[in-house]
């Protein structure tokens, strides 16, 4: 018997965010310290389970009450974790984060290495990967052996039964040996996706973007750099100015939402999960055929993309609620929060 499909299986890093208490001051300075579930894949399938979506969960954390403390806090908030293994051989990765002002984050992690570093080919549950309708990655499990090959493997096998590949790198430069080799990686990573979601400071890395009249950064010079041909959807998230979007035949802007920041720790999960589950709930299909383009030329008129915006404001409005709120995985808003958000404010 075909068991009915989950709509999105995550794979990659599940771990520990020690979160300072004390905004604006440097690690060394911080005294004290809250712990969080985190691991930006797993933030996502918490964010869309809390959606009202399904998510399954593939990846490793170490026998440690830490890892047993993740994999509770996976299954209470829905998420299928019959794809996390657990490694005997190292710890759960770790990290401590210390808050700037206005809630952006300096990082420290422990993985030398840590459990998800771990995860071998062989303990890749692909039976899982490829029961999905949308398969989401990031870049750290792709920085080092074995747990690329995993990676790698999970995705091929989600390909073979039809899901869509979804990758948000979520860049800690710090991880990687070389600023070449993690170029080269996400690129990689990018030719092999569907959906694609950087951050503005993100594309900056990858991409030249300097190219604009009034010295600020040209995200659409950018994005048509690392365009492939093989995306489908490439989205830039800007914060409280919104997200912009590009498509094989067009592209444009979402405005977002002004709130005080907390702290931004899993805001970009956040908006990956309200995009992933705007667009299921308009069943993956929100790209205008090729004849309504053609349609809307000969009459002169503006395209209209009602499923595309109405999953950005999901997605906006997820990310700005989750940055007045410390933590990643805690931070993560439902659908009911969302829907009395945008209720209550408009687009500035």
């Amino acid at each position: 018997m075909q068991l009915d499909k989950v709509d999105v299986v995550t794979c990659g890093e599940l771990l520990i965010d020690f979160v300072a208490l004390e905004q604006g001051v440097p690690l060394a300075e911080a005294r004290r310290f809250e712990r969080a579930a985190g691991g930006a894949p797993a933030n996502v399938a918490v964010g869309l389970t809390r959606l009202g979506r399904t998510a399954g969960f593939l990846g490793q954390v170490g026998d440690d009450d830490f890892g047993h403390f993740l994999a509770a806090t996976l299954r209470a908030e829905h998420v299928a974790i019959d794809g996390l293994r657990v490694s005997q051989d190292a710890r759960t990765s770790l990290a401590f984060v210390s808050l700037r002002d206005h809630g952006e984050r300096d990082f420290m992690f422990y993985r030398h290495p840590s459990a998800d570093m771990l995860w071998q080919a062989s303990d890749a549950d692909l039976a899982i990967a490829a029961n999905c309708r949308v398969f989401h990655h990031g870049s750290i499990s792709l920085i080092s052996e074995p747990s690329r090959s995993s990676t790698l493997a999970a995705i091929d096998a989600a390909k073979a039964g039809g899901a869509l590949i979804s990758f948000d790198p979520n860049l800690r430069r710090s991880l990687w040996t070389s600023e070449e080799i993690m170029h080269q990686t996400v690129r990689d990573a990018i030719r092999q996706a569907d959906i694609v979601k950087l951050s503005g400071e993100e594309l900056e890395i990858l991409a030249d973007c300097s190219d604009s009249y009034d010295g600020s950064p040209n995200y659409f010079q950018g994005a048509q750099e690392i365009w492939h041909d093989d995306v489908q959807l490439l989205v830039v998230s800007c914060g409280a100015n919104g997200c912009l979007w590009f498509g094989p035949d067009d592209r444009g802007k979402q405005s977002g939402f002004e709130v005080t920041p907390v702290d931004t720790t899993g805001a970009g999960d956040a908006f990956m999960a309200g995009l992933l589950a705007g667009l299921l709930e308009h069943d993956l299909q929100w790209e205008p055929t090729i004849r309504e383009f053609a349609q809307a030329a000969d009459n002169d008129e503006e395209l209209e993309r009602p499923a595309l915006t109405q999953a950005l404001r999901l997605a906006n409005a997820a990310g700005a609620l989750a940055v007045t709120r410390r933590g990643a995985i805690p931070a993560l808003p439902t659908r009911a929060e969302i829907d009395d958000f945008l209720a209550k404010y408009s687009p500035p």
